[in-house]
């Protein structure tokens, strides 16, 4: 396992100087299948206000996901792992060599799984993880490698926190016990207002503004 993550951490960081040459924000998107994570990066590309984005879609099969994102006219590619549970970094430059973006936000929507992604650098510049309510609120004390490596946390489907149980400070005090992490509260149910998103994507601006031009 120590060779494996070692011979990832390499490519990682070539991944990391192709993103900072091209002033790139990569953003490894985690979470658990069902979570929002496709919904999010839609609602979340409409709100960064002229940046370009794209997205790397990470499947273990179809290119559901990458076909919406091209019909909502962001750029996107499709990897298959065909079995594997996770992205790594030698597949992500593939993806991203494929969308050729420069001066962008490109999103890495990982396979969804809160365990293994976790262990794996992809090079990227921040990650994000989207827990939905639904999941339940003692998430962060079961899958702490996950929730202690992110640097936000996208807590999606608030709608239906009446309507599932969901406890949000027992969810908080959760979290604050592995990470301190800012939580982004969304909703982004079909005929309702959206809640949140601009939140996630002023965050995520910032991040942008804040990388080095070479």
């Amino acid at each position: 396992m120590k060779e494996l993550l070692g011979a990832n951490d390499e490519l990682a960081a070539k991944n990391r100087d192709y993103f900072k040459r091209r002033h790139i924000l990569a953003v490894n998107l985690m979470g658990s299948p069902g979570s929002g994570k496709t919904t999010l990066i839609s609602a979340v590309a409409k709100e960064l206000g002229g940046l370009r984005t794209g997205v790397i879609e990470g499947d273990i099969a179809s290119s559901i996901d990458a076909e919406r994102m091209e019909r909502e006219g962001i750029r996107s590619s499709q990897i298959n792992t065909c079995g594997e549970c996770h992205l790594d970094a030698n597949v992500i430059r593939q993806g991203a060599d494929r969308i050729d973006l420069k001066d962008a936000v490109v999103f890495i929507e990982n396979v969804g799984n809160l365990i293994c992604p976790a262990e794996f650098d992809l090079g990227e510049s921040v990650r994000l993880l989207a827990a939905s309510v639904p999941e339940g609120d003692d998430k962060p004390l079961k899958y702490v490698p996950m929730f202690s490596c992110v640097d936000a946390v996208a807590l999606t489907k608030c709608d239906l926190t009446e309507a599932v149980g969901f406890e949000k400070q027992k969810f908080l005090k959760g979290l604050r016990a592995v990470s301190q992490a800012p939580v982004f509260e969304v909703s982004l149910k079909k005929g309702c207002p959206a809640r949140g998103v601009k939140a996630v994507a002023g965050w995520l601006k910032k991040k942008y503004e804040a990388l080095e031009k070479v």
